[in-house]
């Protein structure tokens, strides 16, 4: 008899919404530079920078492109009538004080717009200006990150003690012979383990181990902390340029300490603000001059990431265009996002790589080389893919 296969291993489901839409919120305290970041980040002046808190109240949204050196190129190579980059959706959500998990400041509509997104932005302010004031009295980051932390996960364990509030008591008269009995039983003590994580061992539910089916439970409750954070410090432009700032090592280190494996971007509000009104030109001999460069393509690739993003292309003389898909998605329903009808009536896929195309130049050569692929149903798209779709 041949050997049993070894089974495959489970593909572990995300964390999140299942969606190619994602948003991704900036975050922080009053007067960190959030607005002014927003809309050097999306070119306007929605974000109505002003040194008040709660100077945004309603969120502001914006449609970021995502710089990618192969859209350029495959945009260069195709010279198309149309041109359509990856796009990340950015809001500007109100500052957040300490009580806002009680309802203080504006505390409550606060956490419903972060509910509302599926990633965050943390800016947190490491400059010191007696020109912007701050709304705890002085400046210190990592007490800003505690406040921001703390409220994100009270706020979080309120919800989780409602819901489990609410499943014991239908749970009392639950048997153990019907699956549905059972399933209600396997979701309460996932939400106990929730509850857990949270209060004992006072860990973010992204930082914890959960199963695929754990996973689902935490996914339905869309909690504060299950969102990827990005934390973005603040730094005047005399500290960004010369990369010296005496609160760095200390964010760096409470990060490792309390959600290790975040990323930190340093950056400047105040550098970027002058760079968004230069043109391309004066921007690139601008940041020769000051030896530094403008982080704002860095930041909105690491938003991107965060929230599990990837990109495939359809390229032709009509309109090269990057279509945004989450990782882990297959090829109908990669296809479905361009339009319903390439899902239902799904043929196959001509795929070829990205890096294939730069090597060999042209489709005709990748096709010679053997390295444009027929794929069926199965399979799992992959970032910088090149696809034509066939439906019947």
């Amino acid at each position: 008899m041949p050997p049993k296969k070894a089974a495959a291993p489970e593909k572990k489901v995300l964390l999140g919404r299942p969606s190619n839409n994602l948003k991704i919120g900036i975050v922080g305290l009053p007067n960190v530079g959030k607005s002014s970041f927003f809309n050097a980040l999306s070119e306007t002046d929605l974000g109505k920078a002003a040194n008040f808190p709660y100077a945004t109240i309603n969120p502001e949204e914006a449609r970021i492109p995502v710089p990618d050196a192969r859209f350029e190129w495959l945009c260069e190579t195709y010279k198309p009538a149309s041109r359509v980059p990856a796009f990340l959706t950015c809001i500007d959500i109100a500052g957040l004080t300490a009580g806002a998990s009680t309802g203080a400041g504006l505390g409550n509509a606060f956490l419903s717009h972060v509910r509302a997104v599926d990633g965050i932005f943390q800016v947190v302010r490491a400059f010191d200006d007696a020109e912007v004031i701050h709304v705890e009295g002085d400046v210190d980051p990592l007490r800003d990150m505690d406040i921001i932390s703390t409220e994100l996960r009270l706020k979080d364990i309120e919800w989780v003690e409602k819901h489990l509030d609410g499943l014991k008591r239908t749970g009392r008269s639950l048997g153990s012979t019907s699956l549905a009995d059972k399933a209600k039983k396997e979701e309460i003590a996932t939400v106990e383990k929730i509850y857990k994580v949270l209060t004992v061992d006072n860990k973010d539910v992204r930082k914890a181990d959960w199963s695929n089916k754990e996973i689902e439970v935490v996914n339905g409750l869309t909690l504060l902390t299950a969102k990827p954070i990005t934390y973005l410090v603040n730094l005047s432009e005399r500290d960004f340029v010369r990369k010296k700032n005496k609160w760095l090592p200390k964010i760096k280190a409470w990060i490792d300490t309390n959600n290790p494996g975040d990323p930190l971007i340093p950056f400047s509000v105040a550098l970027e603000e002058r760079l968004v009104t230069m043109s391309a030109e004066e921007k690139k001999e601008e940041e020769a001059k000051i030896g530094a460069a403008g982080a704002l393509g860095k930041i909105t690739q690491a938003g991107y990431s965060s929230l599990d993003l990837i990109r495939y292309f359809t390229c032709g003389p009509d309109e090269v265009r990057a279509w945004t898909i989450r990782k882990g998605t297959k090829a109908p329903q990669a296809a479905g996002i361009i339009h319903s009808d390439f899902e239902n009536k799904f043929v196959c896929g001509e795929i070829m790589a990205y890096d294939d195309l730069k090597e060999h130049g042209s489709e005709a050569a990748v096709k010679a080389a053997g390295k444009l692929r027929q794929q069926g149903k199965p399979y799992e798209m992959l970032d910088g893919d090149i696809a034509y779709w066939k439906s019947g």
